[in-house]
């Protein structure tokens, strides 16, 4: 993927980032290409090889196709159970490392499920409010609404497919 200046970006895990430069850095005998992404979450700054963002899974930011594909995953009242809490937390984090909006996805609804039956750990509250947020900020990005009105959105997506699964 050819990115350039000015590129709405999403960084696996750090969220949505626009591409502010692309710097060449001396790395020894050899010049290397450098993304500068902000993230527009923390207003921190990223440095990515320009070579690697594929390996670290930088892409695009979602189209309203794609955005409608999630809302359809978190609807779909199949949820993923584990037996083992190890098992399961390995699993979310794979998929979160990603970067993909729908693996993210994914992993909120069925944390979001999973709490409505016990309490959640520390580490999984706090992936399930990070699954949150990445799929709020990019979609209210991609569809240009304020951050409140995409959770209201998702957390009825949800909320509906928790309802059919709790009715089973």
């Amino acid at each position: 993927m050819q990115f350039k200046i000015g590129d709405k970006v999403v960084y696996p895990n750090h969220g949505l980032g626009i591409i502010e430069t692309i710097e060449k850095r001396d790395l020894g005998d050899r010049k290397e290409e450098f993304l500068r992404l902000r993230i527009v979450g923390n207003d921190s700054t990223v440095m990515v090889p320009r070579n690697n963002t594929t390996n670290v899974g930088l892409r695009p930011i979602v189209s309203r196709k794609e955005v409608d594909l999630v809302y359809d995953v978190l609807k779909d009242t199949k949820v993923r159970v584990f037996d083992d809490w190890k098992g399961r937390f390995q699993e979310n984090s794979d998929k979160m490392r990603t970067g993909s909006i729908t693996e993210v996805a994914l992993v909120f609804k069925s944390l979001t499920h999973l709490s409505l039956q016990k309490n959640l750990s520390y580490r999984e509250r706090r992936m399930l409010d990070r699954a949150r947020y990445l799929i709020v900020s990019e979609i209210a990005e991609v569809e240009r609404l304020k951050p409140e009105e995409v959770e209201a959105k998702i957390d009825k997506a949800v909320a509906t497919a928790s309802k059919t699964v709790r009715e089973r």
